[in-house]
């Protein structure tokens, strides 16, 4: 699995994830919540299939130096 969730992105994942599996564990939200666990899975793996379908890519892109003669 290569990569395509950045820094930003994995933090807002982390975080939304737990609110959304805190706020099932107290009922205060349906079952439906408990995908938060799917949410906090992919900001931990820096993966998500739905970025990789539609080709989105929020990792900062690598530059190359090339060594001048």
């Amino acid at each position: 699995m290569k990569k395509n969730v950045g820094t930003f992105d994995r933090a807002l994942r982390i975080v939304a994830g737990l609110v959304l599996v805190y706020l099932a564990a107290t009922e205060q939200i349906g079952v439906w919540g408990w995908l938060g666990l799917v949410v906090i899975a992919t900001g931990v793996l820096s993966f998500c299939g739905a970025y990789a379908l539609i080709g989105v890519n929020t990792c900062p892109m690598k530059t190359h130096d090339t060594p001048q003669p």
